[in-house]
C-alpha cells in the first residue's frame, strides 16, 4: 500500500488518493463475503492510507435492538460502545440515512465525546444491497474542519461499491 496521503495537499491530490485506495480496497476485497471482514479491511485501509484520520471506523446497526448502533471494527482509540439512533454525529447519520460532515464536533448538538481530542467528523450511513442501513462509516479527526465534498464524495463511493 502507498505512503499515507498528506492532509495538506491540495483537493485533487486527495480526490487522486482516494481513487487509489478505493481501488485497492476493490482488489483486496474482491471474493469475500464475510460482512465483518469487509468492515475491517475498509476500516484499515482508510486509516492507513490518510494522515487526518484519527478514528476509522464502522458502528453496526444492533439487529436486536434495531434503532441502536454498537461499535464494529475500527482503527483507532477506544470508541463508544453503543449509540442511539437521533444521538450524536453517528446516530443523527443513522436515523437521517444522510452523511454528516462536522466542521466542529463541539459545536454539534448532543455530540457524544468517546475522545476529547476528536475536532471534526464524517458519518456515512453503509446502505446494503435491499436498501436496509446495516452501518455508519465514522472518521474523525483532531483537526477542526479536516472533511469536505471530496471526502464525502469518495466515502460515499468506497461504501456503496462495497456494501451495496
Amino acid at each position: 500500500m502507498a505512503e499515507a496521503f498528506n492532509d495538506l495537499a491540495l483537493p485533487a491530490e486527495k480526490a487522486a488518493r482516494y481513487a487509489t485506495v478505493a481501488e485497492e480496497i476493490a482488489s483486496v476485497l474482491d471474493g469475500e463475503p464475510n460482512v465483518t471482514a469487509r468492515m475491517a479491511t475498509v476500516a484499515s485501509m482508510l486509516a492507513n492510507s490518510f494522515d487526518h484520520f484519527f478514528w476509522t471506523g464502522f458502528y453496526v446497526v444492533d439487529p436486536a435492538k434495531g434503532d441502536e448502533l454498537v461499535v464494529g471494527p475500527y482503527q483507532g482509540t477506544l470508541g463508544c460502545l453503543r449509540i442511539a439512533f437521533g444521538r450524536g454525529v453517528c446516530g443523527t447519520a443513522a436515523a437521517r440515512r444522510e452523511t454528516q460532515v462536522v466542521e466542529d464536533v463541539h459545536a454539534f448538538p448532543g455530540h457524544i465525546a468517546c475522545d476529547s481530542r476528536s475536532a471534526s467528523e464524517i458519518v456515512v450511513p453503509v446502505i446494503d444491497a435491499d436498501g436496509e442501513l446495516i452501518a455508519v462509516f465514522d472518521v474523525d479527526s483532531e483537526r477542526p474542519a479536516a472533511f469536505d465534498a471530496v471526502d464525502r464524495n469518495w466515502l460515499e463511493r468506497i461504501l456503496r461499491a462495497t456494501f451495496g
